[in-house]
Formats: C-alpha cells, structure tokens, sequence
C-alpha cells in the first residue's frame, strides 16, 4: 500500500488551524509535540490501516489520531480524501470525551474542503 500523504486544512485567511496548534504545543510541550508528531508519521505510514490505540472513529468520516503525555490526551481530527491523502482538520487537547461541538468544527471543515480541495489545503510557503 502506498504511504497516505497527509495535509493541513486552512481556512480562507490561510491558517492551518492544526498547524499553529502544533506550533504553540511545541513550544508549550516539546514532549507531546514529538508524540503527536510521530502518530503523524504512523498515519502517513500506514493511512486506512491504523488502528486503535493510535486512531479511533468518531462519526460521519471523521477520525482522532491519538497521543497521550503524561495524564493529558492530544486529538487530532482527520478525515481521507479519496484512498490516500488524510487532511488533519482539527486537534485539541481533551480530558474525558471529544465535545460535540469539536466533531462538528471538523465535519464543517471537511464540507469546506470537499467543495474545493485546492482553495482548503494548507501549502507551505518556500523561502527564495
């Protein structure tokens, strides 16, 4: 099977909300930043294959790619775009269950990539 290639949803300013997520845990939690990070390269890894403990099913396509430090457990919301390209759409950090309205912030963001992958897919700026 071919590595999933996996990307950063932005909205319309151009944020890749998981990316600066990221970026502040770096910073916050260098430990749980590297543990996100490497359940990052198991889905680029091993895509639709993952399975629990490092993913689980949430609903209606959505999933949460799962790193725990310490007592705190990091979510990161995903869903496929097609057999192969996963889109990270959300992430945050949780105490007992994912609220509602995270699983919701995540569909909206995947109908918004839906409608126009190229318009909601975070590409990284090069330096010349």
């Amino acid at each position: 099977m071919p590595a999933t290639r996996v990307v950063f949803f932005q909205d319309r300013p151009g944020v890749a909300p998981v990316l600066r997520w990221l970026e502040e845990l770096r910073f916050s939690n260098p430990k749980a930043w590297a543990n996100c990070r490497v359940r990052i390269e198991m889905l680029q890894r091993s895509g639709h294959d993952l399975r629990r403990p490092a993913v689980d099913f949430l609903r209606d396509g959505i999933y949460e790619l799962r790193a725990k430090q310490g007592r705190v457990q990091y979510r990161i919301l995903y869903f496929f775009h097609g057999r192969n390209v996963a889109i990270l759409a959300h992430a945050l950090t949780k105490e007992d269950e994912i609220p509602h309205a995270d699983i919701e912030r995540a569909l909206k963001r995947k109908m918004q990539f839906e409608s126009s992958p190229t318009e909601f897919t975070y590409e990284q700026e090069t330096e010349e």
